[in-house]
């Protein structure tokens, strides 16, 4: 929503007095902010001039203004028809300080460095690459910035949805006399994603307007936002347990913890809730929370449907590393498609700082012998390999210190790869694994844990791994057969092809290959027999899909001492995803997405990743590592895998969807809910409520879904909000996935209508008798919230 609007022409009385006004609006905004007199904000909200870079010839100084709102930045362009734009700081992932941007690297001196910062967006929207003139500007755009990035995200809900409401009032206040007209109202309902009719806007106009002046003000748009923000559904559940005059004294708020949370909670941890979210000094000192406190709590991470203690390293990281699946890249240099898209360093820091813990370097010859990085036989963009090793140093353990896997496809020629070899071993230095660990050859890998702050690389070796003992080889190359992908890659790009494609491999480069050694796979039985633990194979998609269809219980033993990598078809030229769940179902470590594609895929894939810290690494289930198991998830039998459970989910309601297209006048939002559950073939099943019209403010479903689970520890669950479209495919709004062992439990057997999630444990065996039900806490899908799927949008 554009903060900028046409402003009547003013008298001169009149600038100044609008001026004050936007003085007054920014101390306003930020003291909710937290940085009420704050040098650095005020500094921003000034402005200055910067220089924008985007190559060695296109430098050009432009102004740069954080508005009133403390929240959008205004920067003037020369485009004739966009001379002002502006973007939100919900959009910035980061501020890289330096010329720490590939483009600042490649288009600035060395001696800029204190000058230079780069503003980071999420998705796929380009950097902003900025010089300012002195390294003290520099420095203090770069706090400014990050102060209101950072306070901005640690504001509540609550704070959040009061500053974002007051400040569209404001732009819904044409003529800036602090008063709102009914033809103004109605401008701020459509601002906020509500369409009404005029008939309910003129009433609830005139509840508001109690001087019967025709415009409201002061305590009357108080009035109208109370209105506005009332939660029928919260009073429900706070009147219930609020027992004490009208509040939640410590004890009701226990009460609430222990029979609607199912928390194993005591009067100290309500205590310190009391402390932490009331904001009534009076109600503070009682030891009670009012509702608005209520409210506060309820919008935090404590109330939140990630169990807590899942958000840290909670699994046993100890296990060797083919015992977790393994976050996983595939073309992991590409921003955009595998025909034409751009390759960039930029690609490699935006997995890596989603704690991609295996990333893909498709190596080919490049000018002046240094080897580049790009997808062969398209018009994809080169980078250099030197380029990304370093960029992947930098980056590669700043969100998790477990292991990163490098996957070389190799396609150059020997002397590049020495090169090769050199800038890993020179640039990467005691963290990249040259040897295995310990003094004897060893039977299994390494844990993640052993392997922390390490870089592993897998691609062809010349023998077997004991030969890192011996030292006795001499050869300083020979051939090997083509790594899969890699002929793959060749197969599409030239119609005549050998059947098994050679290339000479440098010993250099085979050295330093531990533990990930690829080899072709020839079958099951074969790699039982013949290959070594460390020895690996790559499969592509439509190999791997129908292996797991037709050797599903084959598939997850041979998974159970080696490494398997799947990686996409090389048809889908626009990069997009294949499912990952059939594949971690038999037991896939690597399983390679094309991180740069929005896709329902990548979003299963980041919720499968979500708990443990986001670490990177998630340990399999038990049936999938014993060697007794006979699990198949496409034909279920009696044994430890089958925990059947009944999932109930009560959708309620949602509060502030963001619009889709916010540029048009009327773009309101239909919203529906659809519940997804994703695992084994029996359990993949979705649920929709009916759609709203008009409404993406404060829509209200109030219904119950249920859902039979077999394999709950293989169950991913998915609650997905679109914008219903009679015409056309309905339009994502927002998502949020986790693995149904992630979810928050309890234990209670009844479900009411303020309930949101529950399941039910119907074990069998001799253990029935014992079953008791589990359901999550009342808020945890409200604070999903279905309210909290704006901020999952990347």
């Amino acid at each position: 929503m554009s903060c900028l609007h046409k402003r009547p022409k003013r008298t001169k009385s009149q600038e100044l007095a609008f001026q004050e006004q936007m003085k007054k609006v920014a101390l306003e905004n930020g003291k909710r902010l937290g940085l009420e007199g704050d040098p650095d904000l005020q500094f921003l909200l000034v402005g200055g001039e910067l220089v924008k870079v985007r190559s060695n010839t296109w430098k050009k100084i432009r102004f740069f203004k954080l508005q009133e709102d403390c929240k959008t930045f205004w920067h003037e362009s020369q485009k004739l028809f966009r001379r002002n734009q502006t973007f939100s700081i919900d959009d910035i992932d980061s501020v890289r300080k330096g010329r720490q941007s590939e483009g600042l690297n490649k288009h600035t001196e060395p001696s800029a460095e204190q000058q230079c910062f780069a503003i980071i967006f999420k998705g796929r929207k380009k950097n902003l690459d900025l010089m300012a003139t002195s390294e003290e500007e520099a420095k203090q755009w770069v706090n400014g910035l990050e102060k209101i990035i950072n306070n901005m995200r640690n504001l509540s809900r609550q704070q959040k949805s009061e500053h974002w409401i007051i400040n569209c009032m404001r732009k819904a206040d044409k003529n800036d006399d602090n008063q709102m007209t009914l033809k103004e109202l109605k401008h701020f309902l459509r601002q906020i994603n509500v369409e009404v009719d005029d008939t309910y806007a003129e009433e609830i106009f005139r509840t508001c307007d109690k001087s019967n002046s025709g415009s409201l003000e002061g305590s009357e748009i108080k009035h109208f936002y109370d209105l506005l923000t009332h939660r029928e559904e919260v009073d429900v559940i706070y009147e219930q347990y609020a027992e004490t005059e009208g509040q939640m004294s410590a004890r009701d708020l226990l009460n609430f913890l222990l029979n609607e949370q199912r928390e194993q909670a005591s009067m100290e941890d309500a205590l310190k809730l009391i402390e932490k979210y009331e904001m009534d000094g009076t109600a503070k000192q009682k030891k009670r929370l009012t509702k608005d406190g209520f409210l506060m709590y309820l919008h935090q991470e404590d109330g939140s449907i990630l169990n807590p203690a899942h958000k840290q390293v909670y699994q046993d990281m100890h296990q060797p590393l083919n015992h977790y699946y393994i976050s996983s890249s595939h073309n992991t240099y590409l921003m955009e498609d595998q025909l034409k898209g751009p390759s960039s360093t930029e690609a490699y820091i935006k997995a890596l700082m989603k704690s991609c813990r295996c990333v893909e370097l498709d190596c080919w010859d490049g000018a002046n012998g240094e080897p580049v990085i790009y997808h062969g036989y398209t018009l994809t963009s080169k980078v250099l390999f030197r380029d990304v090793i370093k960029a992947i140093k930098d980056y590669a353990f700043k969100t998790s210190d477990y292991p990163v896997i490098l996957s070389l496809e190799n396609h150059c020629t020997v002397d590049q790869q020495k090169l090769m070899a050199h800038h890993l071993i020179a640039i990467l230095g005691d963290a990249l694994v040259t040897k295995p660990l310990g003094n004897v050859m060893p039977a299994n890998f390494p844990s993640p844990e052993d392997l922390k702050g390490k870089f592993l690389i897998k691609g062809k070796r010349l023998n077997k791994l004991n030969a890192a003992f011996n030292n006795s080889s001499t050869i300083e190359e020979d051939t090997v057969s083509e790594e899969d992908e890699a002929a793959d890659v060749k197969e599409n790009g030239q119609k005549a092809k050998p059947k098994k494609s050679k290339i000479k491999l440098a010993k250099a480069l085979s050295d330093i290959v531990i533990y990930c050694k690829s080899v072709h796979f020839n079958g099951f039985e074969h790699a039982k027999e013949n290959q070594d633990f460390y020895e690996m194979s790559s499969f592509k998609e439509s190999k791997a899909f129908n292996l797991a269809e037709t050797s599903a219980t084959a598939y997850i033993h041979h998974n159970m001492d080696k490494l398997s990598r799947i990686y996409p078809a090389g048809s889908r030229t626009d990069s997009s995803n294949y499912s990952p769940v059939p594949m971690w179902n038999v037991g896939c470590q690597i399983v390679a997405l094309n991180f740069q594609t929005p896709s329902k895929e990548m979003h299963i894939n980041q919720g499968r990743f979500l708990p443990n810290a986001v670490c990177g690494y998630i340990l399999k289930p038990e049936f999938q590592r014993s060697l007794s198991s006979q699990f198949d998830p496409n034909t279920l039998t009696n044994g430890p895998w089958l925990k059947r459970k009944t999932f109930h989910v009560m959708v309620i309601s949602a509060q502030q969807l963001p619009k889709l297209n916010k540029d048009k006048h009327k773009s309101i939002v239909d919203p529906l809910v659809r519940v997804e559950l994703c695992g084994v073939p029996a359990d993949n099943a979705s649920k929709e409520t009916h759609y709203i019209e008009n409404n993406g403010f404060n829509p209200m479903w109030n219904e119950k879904f249920q859902f039979d689970v077999h394999v709950p520890e293989l169950t991913m669950v998915r609650f997905v909000v679109e914008d219903y479209d009679s015409t056309s495919q309905n339009d994502l709004v927002g998502q949020y996935c986790l693995p149904l062992t992630s979810v928050q439990d309890g234990r209670k057997d009844r479900l009411k209508l303020h309930k949101v999630l529950k399941w039910r444990n119907n074990s069998l065996g001799p253990d029935a008798n014992k079953s008791f039900t589990k359901h999550t806490p009342f808020y945890q899908l409200m604070n999903f919230h279905l309210i909290r799927v704006a901020d999952v949008l990347q």
